[in-house]
């Protein structure tokens, strides 16, 4: 009722008088004028000196009249506000991710298509982004390996084949590709064990029978790619994530199935988001070759 008030008042304010109120506001006056006799008489206070068909204001009136200009501009702003995001013009999407490889090909076509949405990306492994995303600290996450979990609607985007890579004067540089006994007792430096992409090829490894030599192991792969360079073993990792360098040569295996992943996943309870769903969207229809095929 004090909102209502304070509007009736405000509005009487504006336009010096009930009556021509009354018109600006397209209601009675009768209206207006209970309004404000009821905000005065509730709080004991004088807002006006009504002077024939004129309405002036006291003193504590012209202080009201700075207050409710501040809360109706507010009030306009949020109106604004809301009817923005409603049409995707402002708000803010949160995405975690282990890595910034799929994520930035995701947010330049979202960022054209919706240039008033803020983006902020958190990097980190994948349980710390997937509690992110159970926490609610970000709203989609990009992961390569996402724990069951029923309350999370996964969507595959894209795989990639795990390649091979060693300095160009190895032994091995100089074939177009690899089989695995061709790694037969070579030393590697790999990811720490929990990585998606050592899971893939430790897999692998077991599975041909080859045996190979674990000789460092390092949780970056900026690191690996320096402990390469430098000759001290061969690398593996994701083709899209593979830099390539004159001194480096990156090749892959023909006769097994080493594949890396990429997943999108959000809450359940908050696919009716429009942002997530204007994200999701926008990779289903600029995502190249990316299955965008519900898994629950």
């Amino acid at each position: 009722m004090l909102l209502t008030q304070l509007r009736a008042f405000h509005i009487v304010a504006k336009a010096g008088g009930f009556i021509s109120g009354a018109v600006s506001a397209n209601v009675s006056q009768p209206t207006l004028t209970a309004q404000v006799k009821a905000l005065e008489r509730d709080f004991s206070i004088e807002l006006f000196n009504r002077r024939n068909r004129r309405s002036e204001l006291t003193p504590a009136g012209h202080d009201l009249l700075a207050i409710t200009t501040r809360l109706f501009n507010e009030e306009q702003e949020a109106r604004e506000y809301l009817q923005a995001a409603k049409g995707l013009q402002t708000g803010q999407l949160r995405i975690g991710a282990v890595g910034p490889y799929h994520v930035t090909e995701m947010l330049a076509p979202f960022n054209q298509r919706y240039p008033g949405i803020r983006l902020s990306m958190a990097i980190g492994n994948s349980a710390d982004v997937q509690r992110d995303l159970l926490d609610y600290r970000t709203d989609v996450a990009v992961l390569a390996h996402i724990d069951v979990d029923e309350r999370l609607v996964t969507i595959p985007y894209r795989r990639h084949p795990v390649l091979v890579f060693m300095r160009t004067d190895h032994r091995l540089a100089s074939h177009k590709s690899l089989v695995m006994r061709d790694l037969e007792g070579e030393a590697f430096i790999v990811r720490e064990p929990g990585s998606t992409t050592r899971r893939a090829f430790d897999s692998a490894v077991a599975t041909s029978g080859v045996h190979v030599r674990t000789i460092m192991e390092i949780g970056s792969r900026e690191v690996i790619r320096e402990a390469v360079l430098r000759g001290i073993g061969l690398g593996y990792v994701s083709e899209v994530e593979f830099i390539a360098n004159d001194t480096l040569v990156a090749l892959p295996i023909t006769d097994a199935e080493i594949y890396t992943y990429a997943h999108v996943a959000y809450l359940r309870e908050r696919e009716p988001n429009r942002i997530i769903q204007a994200f999701l969207e926008t990779i289903r229809q600029t995502g190249q070759d990316a299955d965008l095929a519900k898994s629950e």
